[in-house]
């Protein structure tokens, strides 16, 4: 593989890489608004952007949250993160 290639190729993956970085970024920030959605499955990844952040706030978000959810199985999911970030906090 010649230089000029090899380099076409470092700047591609680079490239890569960042504009893969940006769009997690962007699903992030979007996934964290989506904790009060109607749609189940948006609740869910919300959800699991919240594990990742220990935080004293987001024990405060997530007792709301296990008040207001109407789903079983979501509302019991979010109690047994509220419990672990207490335990941990």
């Amino acid at each position: 593989m010649s230089k000029q290639r090899a380099g076409f190729v470092a700047v591609g993956f680079v490239g890569g890489v960042a504009a893969g970085t940006l769009f997690w970024s962007r699903m992030q920030r979007q996934y964290r608004r989506n904790l009060f959605s109607k749609s189940p499955l948006l609740r869910v990844a919300a959800l699991g952007y919240l594990r990742a952040r220990p935080t004293v706030n987001t024990a405060t978000i997530l007792r709301e949250y296990v008040a207001w959810e109407p789903r079983s199985v979501l509302r019991r999911r979010g109690a047994r993160m509220l419990k672990h970030l207490e335990s941990t906090l």
